[in-house]
């Protein structure tokens, strides 16, 4: 049991050398290349703003799939959530207790959205698979029926400065996304609930002969997710100053992309915060670089699916190797 931790161990501070390095090689050849445009102030100003977005919601796929599931779903969570905090905020008057309250519906949103996940997959036994597309298709249709299309725009002064504000330079949206990666480290490492749901998805049938109560489990762990998942709604309706719900929408893959590049095992039981946030601002580097070297964005797409496949071939190869040795 020890060698099994100290190799996991290992190849987790391989996995994140790799990725700080490469973020690193980034960075220098597009200052090389580039340096008017990628160095200057507001290149990397709007980088600290859009990768939270997108970042948040990599965290909730991430503890879905050490759980042994996935979340498909957060992307339509996040819009939905969002669009309900806009019309909150529009009702009460867009004061600062309407921008607080509208905040506070769309987490409620998006817990309740996540535990409707949850019960599905951990009582119902369906593939998370399944239910989590599923609850992206049905989330996405509430959020239509309520805009009927358009952009809920005139939102409260002030609303979007959650997003696109600053202290002391640093966009509010970093410090949210540097306070959600310790909360969720501090879960994932030190808490009984972390540990019990790294079991669960590692080997379900033996978490369940345990004594670990696996319901109870995945419906906080999809419960988090859809919190995560409004919040980073908020970020990206704050962003805009407007709700809508077809936001981010190349964000599931995206996300889908940086956790298992992050290190996180698709079969579930393995993952960490460092190698998903890394991952998040290696990702946000090569997608600054592709919009500055003017790359068409469905060049873009093809290439986030192919470093996909290739990271599952990757992982699929080297776990293969290790169960020989």
């Amino acid at each position: 049991m020890r060698q099994k931790v100290k190799s996991f161990i290992v190849e987790v501070n391989k996995n994140n050398l790799m990725l700080f390095l490469l973020g690193i090689a980034i960075f220098i050849v597009m200052g090389i290349l580039q340096p008017r445009a990628f160095l200057r102030a507001a290149n990397i100003r709007g980088m600290g703003v859009q990768f939270p977005e997108f970042g948040i919601l990599c965290f909730g796929m991430m503890l879905a799939m050490i759980s042994g599931g996935i979340d498909l779903s957060l992307v339509g969570i996040a819009n939905l959530s969002s669009i309900i905090a806009a019309v909150v905020m529009l009702k009460e008057g867009g004061s600062v207790y309407s921008i607080v309250l509208g905040i506070l519906c769309a987490l409620l949103v998006g817990a309740g959205c996540g535990v409707f996940n949850g019960f599905l997959i951990g009582y119902l036994k369906i593939p998370a698979m399944l239910v989590t597309l599923c609850g992206l298709q049905l989330y996405t249709g509430l959020g239509l029926a309520i805009t009927r299309g358009p952009a809920i725009t005139g939102l409260p002064a002030g609303f979007d400065k959650i997003a696109n504000g600053s202290i002391l330079g640093i966009p509010h949206s970093v410090i949210v996304f540097v306070i959600l990666a310790i909360i969720v480290s501090f879960l994932l490492r030190s808490t009984v609930y972390g540990h019990q749901m790294s079991f669960m998805g590692t080997n379900e049938i033996a978490s369940k002969y345990s004594g670990i109560n696996n319901l109870k489990i995945t419906l906080i762990t999809y419960m988090i997710s859809g919190i995560l998942g409004a919040i980073g709604g908020i970020l990206i309706s704050s962003h805009y100053n407007s709700a809508k719900t077809d936001y981010g929408k190349s964000y599931t893959l995206l996300t889908l992309l940086i956790v298992v590049l992050g290190g996180t095992d698709p079969n579930g039981g393995k993952g960490n915060v460092l190698g998903v946030t890394l991952a998040v601002i290696v990702l946000q580097l090569i997608s600054s670089a592709f919009n500055i070297l003017r790359i068409n964005s469905f060049v873009k797409t093809f290439v986030w699916g192919l470093i996909l496949i290739c990271t599952m071939v990757i992982t699929r190869i080297i776990d293969n190797r290790n169960v020989r040795e």
